[in-house]
Order: structure tokens, then C-alpha cells, then sequence
């Protein structure tokens, strides 16, 4: 099919109306500016009075005491008359410290610094050193130690 027509003036002309290759018409549509709302900077974290959300959930000097108290677990499994002494006193041993450093350092709420203290402290208590268990190197990955030791984190 021929797609070019003969004008009156004898110059070939391409047929518009049978094309494939012409874009179809766009209506005129007028433009508006938009209005530009400028909002101030965000503050920086540093200048922030609440602590970040970023990072371990428990501050890497509640999992060194930890670690260090059940340690202690290695020579009281082979003394079970001692339990009864050993038990408490590797609970409060746990338990006080990172109460501390969960409200102080890592500046976490009263229950929340109560909860992590319960926590730790309970597995402190436990007549078996955790640190040395599968279970006890994923809460040390989770509470960041590595970070205090010297290995990098995740970026």
C-alpha cells in the first residue's frame, strides 16, 4: 500500500492519517508552578537526647560480665555442695551490674534494663557454663561482645 500522496503542487507528500510512524496529538495541557515546602535539617543523633535504636539490644559490658561470672561455673559444676551459695551469688553477681549499665550506659528504661538484668542473671545462675554452649555463643553474637573485643560489625 502506498502510503504517500501526490499534492496539488506535484511534490509528494507523506499521508499523516495512514502512518504508523507519527506520534499521535497531544492535547495542550498549561503548566503550574508547584509550590516548594523547605523544611530545616534533621537534627544529627550526637546532638540527640535519646539514645539510638541502632545496635545490640545489650550493652557489651552487661555481656563481659556475663561471660566472666560463668566462668566461674566450670569449677562449682564439680562442688554441688556449694550450689546453694553459688547460685544466688552468681544471679545477684550478674544481676546488679547490668541493671547499671543498662540504665546508665546504655540509658535504657527501668523495665527494660530490669528485663535484660533477669535475664543474664538467670543464665548466669544456671550450674553449667552457658558461654561455652551453642545457645550462649548466639547471645553473645546478639549482644554485640564483638564489638568489645575488637571485631568489626556489620556495615
Amino acid at each position: 500500500m502506498n502510503l504517500q500522496s501526490v499534492s496539488t503542487k506535484g511534490t509528494v507528500e507523506p499521508n499523516l492519517s495512514m502512518s504508523m510512524e507519527t506520534p499521535p496529538r497531544i492535547s495542550e495541557v498549561r503548566t503550574r508552578a508547584a509550590t516548594v515546602e523547605v523544611l530545616p535539617p534533621e537534627p544529627s543523633r550526637a546532638t540527640s537526647s535519646a539514645p539510638p535504636a541502632e545496635g545490640a539490644p545489650i550493652h557489651a559490658l552487661s555481656a563481659l560480665t556475663l561471660v566472666a561470672v560463668d566462668s566461674l561455673w566450670a569449677l562449682f559444676d564439680w562442688l554441688p555442695p556449694v550450689w546453694p551459695v553459688a547460685i544466688p551469688g552468681c544471679f545477684a553477681a550478674v544481676f546488679v551490674p547490668t541493671y547499671l549499665v543498662q540504665r546508665h550506659l546504655k540509658q535504657d528504661g527501668k523495665g527494660r534494663a530490669l528485663a535484660f538484668a533477669t535475664i543474664l542473671g538467670v543464665l548466669a545462675a544456671l550450674p553449667t557454663p552457658i558461654t561455652g554452649t551453642p545457645v550462649g555463643l548466639g547471645l553473645l553474637a546478639w549482644t554485640g561482645l564483638g564489638k568489645l573485643l575488637g571485631r568489626p560489625g556489620p556495615k
